[in-house]
């Protein structure tokens, strides 16, 4: 079998499956099977490939039809750059955390404090606190989770992207395992609504951990704990930044006024014009 003869077949199948731009989901599987970049793939669309490969590529497809992700499946995916290894031990990096981590970014070089002190917390794989120890050379970062295995699957990423010596990981709930006061307080914490977890693809609620997005009834559960603890945690000057559901920016904001008295509180909007990032920047 040709690859060209692989991929047609593979997107009939995704397509019965109901599998969403099943051209694009076959040719990342097929690249991860042949260990081909995508220029080398369309360069050899005409080469025949093993049986071992064929079999090996049917079998990804199947999963796939089963939907389950397919970053879990290829065991990484790209997140501000960066190369992240994937395990159904944390969520998938989604793009849209990518404006925390901006917003992030552009506190920290705004900044003349040094070196900053910056916890990332419910870091699940990692994705947050390494891209900002990967662009902030001087800073000190913490990374907390309630999860063990979360933790190993960010220590192992941070380790592969050579910033291993600049966080530490830390476990626990929130904010109690900080042993310091913070410059930047940056978190992608559970905000789904309980009832709208049977709403969620299959990809997501029968593969990711629920207890990563799950909040409960309100969807700012988790969050709302968050806020009432961090001013405790907080420098003066510092600020706050958190992932938010797209209908909770006027909740979160309220909380926020309420247990930083006196703080800017704003929320910035997503690609979409949509609630994503809850900023507070305390006196």
């Amino acid at each position: 079998m040709k690859p060209a003869e692989a991929l047609h077949a593979a997107r009939q199948s995704l397509t019965e499956a109901g599998i969403e731009e099943p051209g694009l989901e076959a040719e990342v599987l097929l690249r991860h099977v042949l260990h081909w970049e995508r220029h080398e793939l369309y360069a050899r669309l005409q080469e025949e490939i093993s049986p071992a490969q064929q079999a090996e590529f049917q079998a990804l497809i199947e999963r796939r039809r089963a939907h389950e992700p397919t970053a879990y499946i290829v065991g990484h995916r790209e997140f501000y750059g960066l190369e992240l290894e994937t395990t159904p031990a944390a969520l998938i990096p989604r793009p849209e955390t990518e404006l925390l981590v901006e917003e992030a970014l552009r506190i920290a070089r705004s900044t003349e404090t040094s070196p900053l002190i910056i916890a990332d917390v419910g870091c699940g794989g990692g994705a947050i606190a390494i891209a900002l120890a990967h662009h902030l050379t001087d800073a000190a970062i913490y990374a907390l989770d309630a999860s063990d295995e979360a933790l190993g699957l960010a220590d192992r990423n941070a380790e592969r992207l050579g910033v291993r010596g600049r966080i530490r990981f830390l476990q626990g709930d929130l904010l109690d395992p900080l042993p310091e006061t913070v410059d930047i307080i940056a978190a992608n914490l559970p905000y789904v609504k309980t009832a709208d977890w049977e709403t969620l693809p299959p990809e997501i609620r029968k593969h990711e951990p629920r207890t990563a997005l799950d909040a409960g009834p309100t969807g700012t559960e988790v969050i709302e704990r968050l806020l009432r603890t961090a001013p405790n945690h907080l420098r003066p000057h510092g600020a706050l930044l958190a992932e938010i559901g797209w209908d909770e920016g006027e909740r979160v904001r309220e909380i926020a006024r309420e247990c930083f008295p006196g703080a800017h509180v704003a929320i910035r909007k997503d690609l979409a014009s949509l609630d994503r990032i809850l900023r507070i920047d305390a006196p």
